[in-house]
Formats: C-alpha cells, sequence, structure tokens
C-alpha cells in the first residue's frame, strides 16, 4: 500500500469500500475483487479488502474491538495484546510519567493504551504509511493528547526525550526473510535502545520472549509476560520505581517476583501430582519460587517439570493428576492406547528426545476415550506419565 492510498483508507470517502469489502462471503477471493474493482480503482480495492481480511485476524488478540483500528500484516504480528499494554501503561502512570515518547510506534496500540490512561504522548514512526495509520488509531481514543511524528527514532530521540519524558520502544523485529528474533536485527539498533535504560527517566523495553538472558543489563528490571497461555513478550524496565536485578512472570495479569537467584529444588521421584510451570516463569528463572508454594521438587535436573504429593492450586503452574508411571517404550505406549481405547491422545513432553506429533500418529490412537501422556526423563529413567488436569 502506498501513502496515497493509506491517506485514502483512513478517511471518510474510504466508508462504502470498506462497508462494500466487509460484505464479501469470502474477501480473499477473486470474485470479491471483480466486485471491488467494479466500484473503486483497483489499489483501493485491494487496500479495503486487506483490511477487513487483517481486522478478521486480529480479533483473536483484540475481539469486536479489532475493527476499530487500522492494520498491516507486519503491524499486527507485532502488535501488543490488549491487557499487556493497558498494563504497562498503568505502570508508566503509576512512576509518575506524564509524558511519554514512544519511538517506533508501529500502529499504536501501546501508544493508545498510554493516552487512554492519560499520558501525553509522542509517538515516532519510521514508516509513511505505518504512521498514517497509526495517527487514525490513535484519534480514535476519547480525549487523548497525541501527535505521531514520522522519522528515525534515533535521530529524534535527543530532542524528544531532552524535557525528561517516559520513554518506551518496541524495536521492529523483522528483515527482508522475515520476523526475526536476533537481537542484531533490531530497529532501531540494540545500542541505541540499550541506551535509553540509563535510569535517568521510566523507560521500558519490550522485546521477543526468546531474549538472551546475557543481553540483559544487571541494572534493570525484567519480566516476562504469559497471556492466555502464551509467553508474548521480555520487557525491561529502568529509571524511578525498579528494582536492578528483578526477575518477574506475570501470567494473566498475576505477578511472581524474585529480586536474587533462588536455589534450584531438589530432584526426587515422581509424585501424586505434576506440575508445569508458565513459560513465563520457566523464563523469568522463579521455577523454584513455584516449587516453594506447592511443596515440590524436580522430577530430574534441567527439566522444568515439577512434582509433589499433594494439590496446591497455583497461578504459575497447570496441575496434574499422576495417574500411571509407563515406561517410554514405544511399543508399550501403543499397547497401552489400544488397551484404554484411547481415541483422543494429546502428548506433552520436556527433555526427551521425541517429536509428539509424530509420535501420536505411530501410537495409532482409536476408540471413545481421550488421555494425556507427559513424556520426561526422572532420575531412574525416561517415562511416560498418564495424567489428569485438575481443573481450578
Amino acid at each position: 500500500m502506498d501513502l496515497q492510498t493509506a491517506e485514502w483508507l483512513v478517511s471518510a470517502d474510504a466508508g462504502r469500500a470498506l462497508a462494500l469489502a466487509a460484505a464479501q462471503p469470502d474477501p480473499e477471493s477473486l470474485a470479491a475483487a471483480t466486485r471491488l474493482r467494479a466500484a473503486h480503482p483497483p489499489e483501493r480495492a485491494a487496500a479495503a479488502l486487506d483490511q477487513v481480511v487483517l481486522r478478521a485476524r486480529a480479533r483473536r488478540k483484540f475481539g469486536d474491538a479489532a475493527d476499530a483500528y487500522f492494520w498491516t500484516a507486519a503491524g499486527l504480528e507485532q502488535a501488543t495484546r490488549p491487557a499487556v499494554s493497558t498494563r504497562r501503561a498503568a505502570r508508566f502512570a503509576a512512576s509518575g510519567a506524564v509524558e511519554l515518547v514512544d519511538l517506533g510506534c508501529g500502529l499504536g496500540l501501546d501508544a493508545a493504551a498510554a493516552a487512554a490512561a492519560g499520558l501525553a504522548v509522542t509517538a515516532v514512526e519510521r514508516d509513511p504509511v505505518t504512521a498514517v495509520l497509526a495517527a487514525a488509531n490513535l484519534a480514535r481514543v476519547p480525549g487523548a493528547r497525541v501527535r505521531v511524528l514520522t522519522g528515525d527514532a534515533e535521530a529524534l530521540a535527543p530532542e524528544l526525550l531532552a524535557g525528561g519524558a517516559a520513554v518506551f520502544c518496541d524495536p521492529a523485529r523483522r528483515t527482508a526473510a522475515g520476523r526475526s528474533w536476533r537481537i542484531e536485527d533490531l530497529s532501531p539498533p540494540w545500542p541505541f535502545v540499550r541506551t535509553l535504560l540509563d535510569g535517568s527517566r521510566p523507560a521500558c523495553v519490550k522485546l521477543g520472549p526468546g531474549l538472551p538472558l546475557g543481553l540483559i543489563p544487571d541494572e534493570v528490571e525484567a519480566e516476562w509476560l504469559s497471556d492466555a497461555g502464551d509467553v508474548v513478550e521480555a520487557a525491561l524496565w529502568a529509571g524511578p520505581g525498579t528494582t536492578p536485578g528483578r526477575r518477574r512472570a506475570v501470567v494473566d495479569g498475576a505477578e511472581l517476583v524474585r529480586d536474587a537467584a533462588l536455589p534450584a529444588p531438589p530432584v526426587g521421584p515422581v509424585g501424586a501430582h505434576l506440575y508445569e510451570p508458565d513459560g513465563a516463569v520457566i523464563r523469568a528463572g522463579l521455577v523454584p519460587a513455584v516449587a516453594e508454594q506447592v511443596g515440590g521438587w524436580r522430577v530430574h535436573e534441567g527439566v522444568a517439570y515439577l512434582t509433589a504429593s499433594g494439590l496446591v492450586p497455583t497461578p504459575w503452574a497447570e496441575a496434574f493428576e499422576v495417574l500411571e508411571v509407563l515406561p517410554h517404550q514405544e511399543k508399550a505406549l501403543r499397547a497401552w492406547v489400544r488397551e484404554r481405547g484411547v481415541g483422543i491422545l494429546e502428548i506433552k513432553k520436556r527433555g526427551v528426545d521425541a517429536d509428539p506429533a509424530a509420535l501420536r500418529r505411530r501410537l495409532r490412537p482409536a476408540g471413545p476415550h481421550a488421555a494425556t501422556l507427559v513424556l520426561t526423563p526422572t532420575a531412574s529413567g525416561a517415562v511416560a506419565l498418564v495424567v489428569r488436569r485438575c481443573r481450578p
């Protein structure tokens, strides 16, 4: 989409085209394109249909609110989930910040949450088309004090931050080959992003959840956030109200925090219950804290599964009742699946060399029953645990 088409798309003139596109049974079909092109120039028809397709995808993250925003494929992929952006905006407000500079605002969803929290926001976006869409998205926030600047974040930052504003940066993580998790591929580049965390102002940098731990500066807080079962980001915080070295896991808004390294729990035999810590807990190094909470121990060195004799409800891990302990042998597992009439088979694993999808096919499940197997090493060898979820 070119700049002229983007400016048309966010204008009132695009309303009829968007409505016609939304009325198509299959907006990705040739028939839909033909109908739109009969009433609009090809580039506008394509832009309207793309918006309908992207809004449908965005509903998975944003619900019905997705229809109020303008999207690009790359922008949607990197857009922060509403619960996470709202929490971040509240934290900025609690830090005492009254103004926020968003360096690399993308489609403006984090900036919109900050504006809704009462902060004055200056949003910077390098790509002119994305900046047009971001401005339109931000204009929908009631009472927002927002401006969108088109330009290079690294070049504009010194002037914009001179007054002491808080800063948020969500570096782009895409290359010509697609999405990248390599720190060398960040834009703005990592050396510049790192300077934003000097502690002189409230600052947050959003990064991928696979951030290498060795890249985390000692003087920042690091938190990993999980939403609806997905670990969605790592965030580095610096400035007022932060504690250097603190590690935090945020699971659906609930927080687990440590300020110092915790000793690893002991290894022991499989107990009556198994716990699988949330991915945010694992990445934050907080599995020992969950073990302490549930009175548990590890099933094996270096494996995140915990086990315990009792059931303790916890938001930090999924709990299972252990029903049987089977040998990790394909022939034995196939016989067990056949004898139990298991047709729906879930296979989970950690610390063992296995492809759950391929193994499931080889076990040939068939029958009226469902089961969950957990493959894991233990001190006495690899096993397959037959488990049942303990629902809260």
